[in-house]
């Protein structure tokens, strides 16, 4: 990839801004995670935002939490991935506490930052209804929630561990039924009055 300062990125955007602004759109900072990187996004954030660009980030919520109210404060709109709903399945995936997900859930609420949730549904491990009412008590502690997806699991990037010789944890899962995904998305949204 080619690696950019905040002001060679921000010229980059700023050839966009019509287009924003007639669509309504603006920038996604997506990763990795880009929290992991808080002072680069600080500053991009800053030069989006004094440039009147809507800002969003993409996250699972795991990052440097003295950082956290210096990104939302210049962020419009957090795309939050909810890795998982339990301590011990979450921390299998991240390798991280949960509790460091909910210290970035308290900088949303402090922040009032709108979000959109995201989940993955996997097959055999985040496809039960236990597993989907327990993500709705989660959900319900977030202020500001405008959009809720849950989203199949897939396999179209496993080639990519292959090639990098990395272990893939989910190498004989299949791909997640779709229909089954939306069945679980309509319950969520009973369960939440949505």
């Amino acid at each position: 990839g080619t690696e950019y300062t905040p002001g060679a990125l921000l010229k980059k955007l700023i050839r966009f801004k019509p287009y924003f602004d007639k669509s309504g759109g603006g920038v996604t900072f997506s990763g990795g995670d880009p929290i992991m990187q808080p002072e680069f996004l600080i500053d991009c954030l800053k030069l989006c935002k004094e440039n009147n660009i809507h800002t969003t980030i993409d996250t699972s919520g795991i990052g440097i939490s003295k950082y956290y109210d210096q990104i939302l404060k210049y962020t419009d709109l957090v795309l939050l991935d909810i890795k998982h709903i339990d301590e011990e399945n979450f921390k299998k995936l991240t390798c991280q506490s949960m509790k460091q997900f909910y210290i970035f859930l308290d900088a949303i609420k402090r922040n009032k930052n709108k979000v959109w949730i995201r989940h993955v549904i996997v097959p055999g491990i985040t496809d039960s209804i236990e597993h989907i009412d327990k993500l709705a008590t989660i959900i319900r502690t977030i202020d500001n929630v405008e959009k809720i997806e849950l989203l199949p699991y897939h396999t179209i990037g496993t080639h990519k561990y292959t090639n990098l010789n990395i272990p893939y944890k989910l190498e004989n899962v299949p791909p997640m039924d779709k229909i089954k995904t939306k069945e679980l998305e309509n319950y969520l949204y009973k369960k939440l009055n949505i």
